[in-house]
């Protein structure tokens, strides 16, 4: 999953974006509001966790101009103004969730979840294919009853083809909402971690669930 996070006061910035990527997110960051703005429209996110009080452009200029734009993409305002009437203009201006500092990572990190769960329409934390079933807020794996243990950047893989269980995902998509880099996907990276996912989800002889659509990317479901 691929976030954008606009805050301009570098602790708090360096600790939470070590934080998500600990978590398995891909994350893009920017303490500017005008960059971050150029972030939000270039590219897509599954969530933006969006400062007010930012140089070059406030958030809530930033949450203006992208619903003036119409973009969809969930925005969680993070900020130190904890008034009623505050909320309530975020909110207002097209805010999906508001936490204000100081605030637990624990916390920030559920929200964030809710956030992508709501993208993908899916209301339960849990996502199950055949026999495979995915805690997204423990992130953890199991497979017919059994534990299934992997990296972060795997985990990330697995759960954005779980959102999107029975589509095609492509190599390009999957590399844009997984990994921390841009442009073209030139490596074969993608496959490598699709390669190394299916073996731990197959261990034991068990089915396979990730299937190749050649020259397009990949589903994941059970075999027909």
């Amino acid at each position: 999953m691929r976030l954008l996070l606009i805050e301009d006061y570098p602790p708090l910035q360096k600790s939470v974006a070590k934080g998500l990527r600990r978590a398995g997110f891909a994350v893009d960051v920017t303490g500017d509001g005008e960059e971050g703005l150029w972030y939000a429209l270039s590219n897509e996110y599954d969530a933006v966790i969006l400062d007010l009080m930012l140089p070059g452009m406030d958030g809530l200029s930033i949450l203006r101009k992208l619903r003036s734009e119409g973009r969809r993409t969930h925005v969680l305002i993070l900020t130190a103004r904890s008034t009623v009437p505050d909320r309530v203009e975020g909110l207002n201006l097209g805010a999906d969730d508001y936490l204000v500092k100081p605030f637990a990572f624990d916390e920030l990190l559920a929200r964030v979840g809710a956030l992508v769960r709501r993208r993908y329409e899916d209301k339960s934390p849990v996502i199950r294919v055949g026999d495979l079933e995915i805690d997204t807020v423990g992130r953890a794996v199991r497979r017919a009853g059994r534990d299934v243990a992997l990296t972060g950047r795997e985990y990330a893989l697995l759960e954005l083809l779980a959102h999107r269980k029975g589509q095609v995902v492509t190599r390009t998509e999957i590399w844009e909402h997984v990994y921390d880099f841009h442009g073209e996907t030139t490596s074969n990276v993608v496959d490598v971690y699709v390669s190394c996912l299916r073996k731990k989800l197959e261990a034991g002889g068990l089915p396979r669930l990730i299937h190749t659509r050649r020259g397009i990317g990949y589903v994941l479901g059970e075999a027909r």
